[in-house]
């Protein structure tokens, strides 16, 4: 949860919201915040003047919604949560223009497999994700404005589908709720006409504009409590620490040199933070509030004169653009108070230096590739790519790698559903690590005992329930057990037994790309791996550079001799130029059995015992 109020949007930005227990004094807050917000809802019933009444609505439900994100981050109960180094996506390159110019050079754009022949997708790829941790952290701006089709024909980007066009439309994709810069081509549909997508003119190339804004340097501070209240400045910039409580953290930034123009946005964050606990791993954010109290304050006295208006004029609109002028004068500093999930021991702050920033437009003129995730096409796609990007995430990932039997057991989760009497369900299931990858298809699950048994007058296991073998159902494989209360004689409390978890023990070696083996090629970027020698279901290969960084994988295709055929060969291409392979392989299958004993949930729809 990033919030911020930005007085010329009058909004809130919701990125995470937090759910948690209450004790009885947030209950009272809430209750009282609920009130409040029915007053509030109330009171606009009285405000004649539409305008007027929105910019009402706006700001006073903003502050409200604040207000409850601040109770519900500082209710939150301190749960130990570890994530990734968000900063290192800065540490790659020398400069902040180096990382632009990856981030820029580095796009290019998919054509998606689509089951109509009325639409064709479109996806760019951006070198960099935009999901936490590794979200690209400089302010940009991406502009679609036409795709070019094979017949030459341009068509115009449109913000969304329309139905009266009758003809080729470039717009958003439906799914860009979680993908924006997805595109979909849409040809028109004829009634009782069939169409055949290959017969439709493709699209070739992708046009629009992009625009990002450099900071002129990053710098990087590691703060602790005995930084508390002590400024820290380098040049320009004053950083301070203003308290570090156990899972919170405040701070003040203060930048002396003037920004310019490009750069005055009041939804720039120049500040990155993450912290570590005692341990040296890095606590994952529960959110932040970017509102100093100085500045609720002020939000606070401009809705007080909202409410006292009785309607909306050029000259109070005037009013309050003068007063938030005055109020950003006096007031330039940039407050962060963050929180995370774990009581924080360093803090490690990364300051972007907007003072003198610099602003890289470019005009893209991007052909569409297509590589299917399996083919029939016995050539080598070439993929050049003129950038570096590094898996930051490789290294952690790759050590479920020596996963031994008691952190798998360790990790496993049980899980109750209890909706239905006739199919309850209980699941074991445990975090996907790297071991899971391979650990191939052939599973022996040997014996999967299981008992279900009756409650003591001490609330205690009671008898074994004798049950026929229609009672209950397990999937082994899955982890899950579903069994069908209308079939128990007695009503069961606990169910005794074991259930199969599967551990690979995994060879690590590493090659150079100087001599590689039979059956690994190299062309370019490219890794080809011959599906005889090094099967998918058995290997796994990572690269890395001439500076021991493991490469990103842009994306991996698999070659076959048919549609329903077994793969041939495999390709994976890279950001970058692989000079060393890491190589891991499945020497063996472990069968771990997993012993449990499960105090069992009730079902509301349950039959009464007899």
């Amino acid at each position: 949860m990033d919030l911020r109020l930005p007085l010329t949007s009058i909004g809130l930005g919701l990125v995470l919201l937090i759910s948690g227990g209450c004790s009885p004094c947030d209950e009272n807050k809430q209750a009282s915040l609920e009130e409040r917000t029915r007053q509030f809802e109330a009171s606009l019933d009285a405000i004649q003047d539409p305008k007027l009444k929105d910019a009402v609505s706006d700001l006073g439900g903003s502050l409200l919604l604040l207000e409850r994100a601040q109770g519900k981050l500082a209710s939150k109960p301190i749960d130990t949560e570890y994530g990734e180094d968000s900063l290192a996506l800065l540490k790659h390159y020398p400069t902040p223009q180096a990382l632009v110019d990856t981030y820029v050079n580095g796009l290019f754009v998919l054509r998606k497999p689509s089951s109509s022949d009325y639409l064709t997708d479109l996806q760019p790829v951006f070198p960099f994700s935009f999901d936490m941790p590794a979200q690209f952290p400089f302010p940009h701006g991406l502009e679609w404005q036409s795709v070019t089709l094979s017949n030459n024909k341009v068509i115009p980007f449109q913000p969304e589908w329309s139905e009266t066009d009758p003809g080729i439309q470039l717009s958003p994709s439906s799914s860009n709720l979680t993908s924006p810069d997805d595109l979909t081509v849409t040809y028109p549909f004829i009634e009782g006409l069939e169409v055949d997508n290959k017969n439709q003119p493709q699209p070739v190339s992708l046009l629009g504009k992009l625009e990002v804004i450099a900071p002129s340097r990053v710098l990087t501070f590691e703060l602790s409590k005995a930084d508390i209240g002590k400024p820290r400045q380098d040049g320009n910039i004053r950083l301070t620490l203003l308290s570090l409580e156990k899972n919170v953290a405040e701070i003040e930034l203060n930048n002396s040199s003037p920004l310019p123009e490009e750069a005055n946005d009041t939804s720039l964050n120049p500040l990155l933070t993450q912290a570590r606990d005692s341990t040296g791993q890095i606590l994952s954010r529960s959110g932040s509030i970017n509102e100093s109290a100085a500045q609720i304050a002020f939000y606070q006295q401009q809705l007080a004169e909202m409410q006292k208006q009785k309607s909306w004029s050029d000259d109070f609109e005037k009013q309050l653009e003068n007063e938030q002028k005055a109020f950003e004068q006096q007031h330039t500093n940039h407050y962060a108070k963050v929180y995370f999930n774990g009581v924080v021991e360093k803090l490690e702050v990364a300051v972007l230096d907007f003072a003198q920033a610099s602003v890289t437009r470019k005009d893209l003129d991007l052909p569409v590739h297509r590589f299917d995730r399996s083919t029939t096409d016995k050539n080598v796609q070439p993929l050049p790519m003129p950038v570096v990007v590094y898996d930051d995430q490789a290294a952690n990932y790759l050590k479920g790698a020596q996963l031994d039997e008691e952190t798998l057991k360790k990790s496993v989760t049980i899980n109750q559903s209890v909706e239905d009497a006739s199919a309850m369900r209980i699941e074991f299931s445990h975090p996907r690590t790297f071991n899971d990858e391979l650990l191939g298809s052939e599973f022996s699950t040997g014996d999967t005992p299981l008992t279900f048994f009756t409650q003591n007058d001490k609330g205690q296991r009671g008898e074994p329930i004798e049950l026929p073998d229609e009672a209950f159902e397990i999937d082994p494989l899955r982890g899950i057990i579903t069994y069908d209360l209308n079939l128990f004689p007695e009503t069961p409390a606990y169910a005794v037994g074991s259930i199969p978890l599967f551990l690979a023990s995994i060879k690590k070696d590493s090659i150079s790309t100087r001599q590689l083996p039979k059956g690994l090629e190299l062309k370019g970027n490219a890794l080809i791996v011959d599906q005889k020698l090094f099967p998918a279901d058995a290997w796994r290969f990572y690269a890395k550079d001439d500076n021991g960084q493991y490469l990103k994988e842009i994306l991996a295709t698999s070659h076959t001799a048919s549609a329903d055929g077994p793969a041939l060969f495999d390709v994976h291409y890279f950001y970058g130029q692989p000079s060393q392979l890491e190589s891991y392989t499945r020497s063996d299958l472990e069968t771990v059995e997993y012993g449990f004993e499960v105090k069992l949930e009730k079902s509301e729809s349950a039959p009464p015992a007899s």
